[in-house]
């Protein structure tokens, strides 16, 4: 059983729990809060950084780097295009989601206005929120205005690279945005069609339990909601600055 260390809202977990749903792997989840995370924790992921995949006697980080393992160590649905070059352009477009939506939709968003608030007890950075909002994501839909298709995925079947746009869209929205249908409809339908893919559905019902669930609680929430957890959890640490990637 692959088990995987992380947050089910994080968009980086998600990723890799779409992209085994699509490749039908069983797994189970250690639902690790973000700015937690015990000693062991931190041997298996040196960074501190979530999600963390275990798999038998082998471990690694890195959201990018497990969805990559996955498709070479499994067969089942492919994650990533088979031409050199659609290969090479999926991999720019999961790692411009991991960097630019991620900059933008949790850092400047997600965290400013729901993770700091609810963990530090402080309101974050409206300036930071202002500019996200009145610059910086405009100039990212017109960007990917001119790269998703009208219709379909990216590389004919929905993989990774999708899925790695689409899941950062989900933070956005957890955080109010949305993006504007008549203003970027191409980005608008593509995360819609995505994100109502079944590789997202369970996992859009287990991210609710725990986005509703008191910290304390979530553990027993999600058990109680069916989803698949680990029977040992490293969230043991108490919470500090900086920890670790969401």
């Amino acid at each position: 059983m692959i088990r995987i260390v992380g947050s089910f809202v994080s968009p980086y977990v998600r990723k890799v729990l779409a992209c085994m749903n699509l490749k039908n792997l069983a797994y189970e989840v250690d639902p690790i809060t973000p700015f937690f995370g015990n000693d062991e924790f931190e041997r298996l992921s040196p960074l501190r950084r979530i999600p963390v995949l275990v798999d038998g006697d082998f471990h690694i980080s890195d959201s990018s780097v497990i969805c990559a393992y996955l498709d070479d160590a499994y067969s089942g649905h492919a994650l990533f295009p088979v031409d050199a070059k659609d290969r090479a352009r999926a991999r720019w477009f999961e790692e411009f989601a991991d960097t630019r939506l991620g900059d933008l939709f949790i850092w400047s968003l997600f965290y400013q206005k729901i993770v700091h608030p609810a963990v530090w007890g402080e309101p974050g950075d409206e300036a930071r929120i202002d500019k996200a909002l009145a610059e910086e994501i405009p100039a990212v839909l017109d960007y990917l205005e001119r790269e998703l298709p009208a219709d379909g995925f990216l590389f004919g079947e929905i993989g990774a690279a999708d899925i790695a746009i689409a899941s950062f869209f989900l933070n956005g929205a957890y955080a109010g945005f949305e993006p504007d249908a008549a203003r970027s409809p191409r980005t608008a339908a593509f995360v819609e069609r995505t994100l109502a893919q079944p590789c997202f559905a369970d996992l859009l019902r287990f991210e609710a339990v725990q986005r509703n669930a008191e910290i304390k609680g979530r553990r027993q929430a999600l058990l109680d909601a069916g989803a698949p957890l680990a029977a040992d959890t490293m969230g043991t640490r108490e919470p500090r600055r900086g920890m670790m990637r969401l």
